[in-house]
């Protein structure tokens, strides 16, 4: 039997055997809350998936941890997108802010400029910009710029404890709160949420958890605002140049297709008959693998056109299965270990997921996967830039 398939099948063994001695499939009665509001996630009592996929695709193909490692060609993207914003801030110094030259360079360039950077401070955060932990602290901060408000710090302990504790509550602040689940239960709910959720990821992790504050998160404040204050007197004392950075950043988490990843990667959409998503039901009738019978999907992964624009941030299993490798080689994660990921329900259209999570009733807030406990925080040991990256 070649080494891949029994790998593979080591995999699914193993997986039953899980479902078989803890409650594999997820359940509606979680633990005991506090909450008044009743939950209705999908609460499982398993380990995370990446985990044991990650161990058996080494296992299967050895050779994938070559492809570990810092990217160089980061750092020139981020320069280049950054220039880009600048100019644009500059040019619209003088434009008012309801000119449609304003609201539509804000969208069809500075959003889509302001999520490229999201992901650059996403890809940054694993170390995969440079070998040094300073020097991607720094780069981040350096793309930081254009969103306008200090970020990268703070985004980097809540997103690698993410990885580490995906899906448990009250660690993976990816996770919406029951009281966000409850009161946006609805067509028009899930809209605003889809039009807000740049702020709601924002303010969401103040209340789940505070990591310590660093040197770093300092560096971040001062270097932002000073920008803000040089571009400021730069553009004539002038704000519209830092309204169309603000304004960039929250297009890039609106109704915006780069914005449809935040959704599309961990909410379940299994429930899913038609569209640009393929069902379960779909996946198991292409491939007779016991895999998809476990429990919902946790991570889905998007391998469309939009990807150039965004780091291949939705190739999103291959990421959480190996946060270790860059961008530029997903792809190749993914041809190598083709057999374990084309069975994996997928997504086809960041569109059309945003599309699906507003208007079917099957799909919304309450559409993840929670865990009450295991993972651990990351980055909140004072660490700052000597925190080293995730390997799990």
């Amino acid at each position: 039997m070649p080494s891949a398939v029994r790998a593979r099948t080591e995999l699914e063994s193993a997986t039953r055997s899980k479902a078989t001695n803890s409650v594999a499939t997820p359940t509606r009665a979680p633990p005991p809350s506090k909450s008044s509001v009743e939950d209705q996630f999908f609460w499982t009592y398993t380990e995370e998936p990446h985990r044991s996929r990650r161990q058996a695709i080494i296992k299967a193909h050895p050779e994938v941890t070559k492809l570990c490692g810092p990217e160089p060609l980061t750092k020139y993207v981020v320069l280049g997108v950054v220039s880009l914003q600048i100019t644009c801030a500059y040019l619209l110094r003088e434009t008012p802010i309801l000119s449609w030259r304003f609201l539509l360079t804000a969208y069809v360039i500075g959003a889509t400029a302001n999520q490229n950077l999201f992901l650059a401070i996403h890809e940054i955060s694993h170390n995969l910009a440079f070998k040094s932990p300073f020097a991607n602290r720094l780069l981040a901060i350096f793309a930081n710029l254009p969103i306008g408000v200090p970020y990268s710090a703070a985004f980097r302990p809540y997103h690698l404890t993410h990885h580490k504790s995906l899906g448990v509550d009250t660690l993976d602040t990816d996770l919406p709160t029951s009281v966000e689940a409850f009161l946006l239960d609805s067509l028009l709910g899930k809209a605003f949420f889809c039009t807000f959720q740049i702020l709601f990821y924002a303010v969401r992790p103040m209340f789940v958890y505070t990591p310590t504050f660093t040197p770093v998160h300092f560096i971040n404040i001062v270097v932002q605002f000073a920008f803000d204050f040089a571009l400021y007197k730069l553009s004539g004392s002038s704000l519209q140049a830092i309204y169309y950075l603000i304004a960039s950043s929250f297009l890039a988490g609106s109704l915006h297709p780069c914005a449809g990843h935040f959704i599309a990667e961990h909410y379940f959409f299994s429930n899913t008959k038609n569209g640009g998503t393929e069902s379960l039901l779909e996946q198991q009738q292409k491939t007779s693998s016991p895999l998809s019978n476990l429990s919902p999907p946790e991570t889905y992964s998007y391998y469309g056109p939009l990807n150039i624009l965004t780091y291949n941030v939705g190739l999103h299993n291959e990421h959480h299965d190996f946060p270790a490798v860059p961008w530029t080689r997903l792809h190749k994660l993914h041809e190598i270990a083709k057999e374990f990921y084309e069975p994996l329900p997928s997504h086809r259209s960041w569109v059309w997921v945003i599309w699906t999570f507003i208007l079917d009733k099957n799909v919304g807030m309450w559409c993840r996967v929670k865990r009450a406990k295991g993972g651990r925080m990351v980055g909140g040991n004072g660490a700052g830039w000597k925190e080293t990256e995730i390997q799990n």
